[in-house]
């Protein structure tokens, strides 16, 4: 294909994939998508061995990097801030409502222990450690959510020859994102899994679209809710270079998602993909379940904390949550939970990565062809 995403990643077939699974990056890549491994959970030393490991199973194939560094952060400004520290600023509250709501369904919250000097999480000092771990190895793009790149991060991308992308959810943020340097926009409409706005794809692609043309040519990746090849192509018809997905990978047989959360997936309607600040702080799209309603909706809840302290709260929560499940608590599958997008409704089975890279690409065709024979007549 022709588009410019194509020629600046070196890929045949311009279908981005996110996903925190290695063996998903190296599949999608292998069959000629691009694969972009989430690393923001992960430390230098095992990005490292991710990273490797990648390079040694995508046969040559090239892939990408996203970290994670948000601008508005409860913690903003602040040095040498700890996993440790940011625990002491959890109210009784708020670790006694976690605690209760997790008993009811005989689950044991159990309290991981980490060092003393871990930093907290979404670190930016951190994330641009992980980059430089990363520049070890032929990436060929590094990726950024929740605002702004830090200028380092823009600066180490041109170092390398490297394309930086971020993710914007409204058309302002684009255009601070234009104005600041990166190479690639990310146009990721509500619909989509994890952190989003407000505004669906369909709108926000071409609005962000028409806002940059006369400033300067950024190609587009949209994203949100995209599982399906007619779903890209018609995006691509909206102007969009490509598409940058991720809930259609948590379905595949790779992927780090648990046998009970894709059962799930397989049973949700696309009204089950709800946005709640129960997981991280911040609206954030995921399967709903007990826990986004006791957050959400519950009389007694104490409502979210703010980044990242909310991230400290559910980070052993489902933690639990999972171990139990999997142990067979058959009441703890009601708090089962994963960030996931609207595009949930889409899914009807479990395939390989590969497998649904080849239909997207056959897809694709179908659409064009469809459009094509209605202009032909």
């Amino acid at each position: 294909m022709k588009s410019p995403i194509c020629a600046m990643l070196g890929i045949e077939f311009p279908l981005l994939a996110f996903s925190h699974c290695r063996d998903v990056v190296a599949a999608v890549s292998r069959a000629g998508g691009f694969g972009v491994l989430g690393a923001t959970v992960h430390s230098p030393k095992t990005i490292e061995q991710e990273l490797k490991w990648i390079d040694d199973h995508v046969d040559g194939r090239p892939y990408g990097v996203d970290v994670l560094i948000p601008e508005n952060i409860s913690t903003a400004g602040e040095k040498n801030v700890t996993w440790k520290s940011l625990e002491a600023r959890i109210s009784p509250e708020h670790l006694d409502f976690t605690r209760n709501l997790l008993k009811k369904y005989d689950i044991e919250l159990i309290t991981t222990n980490v060092a003393d000097n871990q930093p907290q999480p979404f670190d930016a000092q951190t994330a641009l450690d992980l980059l430089e771990v990363s520049f070890r190895h032929p990436i060929r793009l590094i990726a950024n959510a929740l605002g702004v790149p830090p200028k380092a991060m823009i600066e180490m991308g041109k170092a390398h020859g490297v394309p930086v992308a971020a993710l914007v959810g409204a058309k302002e943020h684009a255009l601070r994102q234009v104005a600041a340097g990166v190479d690639i926009l990310v146009v990721q409409g509500t619909e989509a899994g994890g952190h989003c706005g407000d505004v669906s794809t369909m709108v926000l692609v071409p609005e962000v679209i028409k806002a940059i043309q006369d400033i300067r040519d950024v190609p587009v990746l949209a994203a949100g809710g995209i599982m399906t090849g007619r779903q890209m192509a018609a995006c691509m018809a909206m102007g969009a270079a490509g598409v940058w997905t991720g809930s259609v990978w948590l379905a595949t047989v790779e992927s780090e998602t648990t046998e009970i959360f894709r059962e799930k997936m397989i049973a949700a309607s696309s009204r089950d993909a709800v946005r709640s600040r129960g997981r991280t702080g911040k609206p954030a799209r995921q399967l709903r379940s007990v826990w986004t309603d006791a957050w959400d909706k519950g009389a007694d809840s104490p409502g979210a904390l703010p980044m990242p302290l909310q991230s400290i709260i559910s980070r052993d929560a489902f933690n639990a949550i999972d171990r139990s499940a999997a142990a067979g608590n058959a009441r703890a599958r009601d708090l089962v939970s994963y960030f996931v997008g609207q595009g949930v409704g889409l899914i009807d089975s479990v395939k390989s990565a590969g497998a649904v890279v080849q239909e997207f690409k056959e897809d694709f065709a179908e659409a064009v062809e469809y459009i094509n024979a209605l202009v032909a007549e």
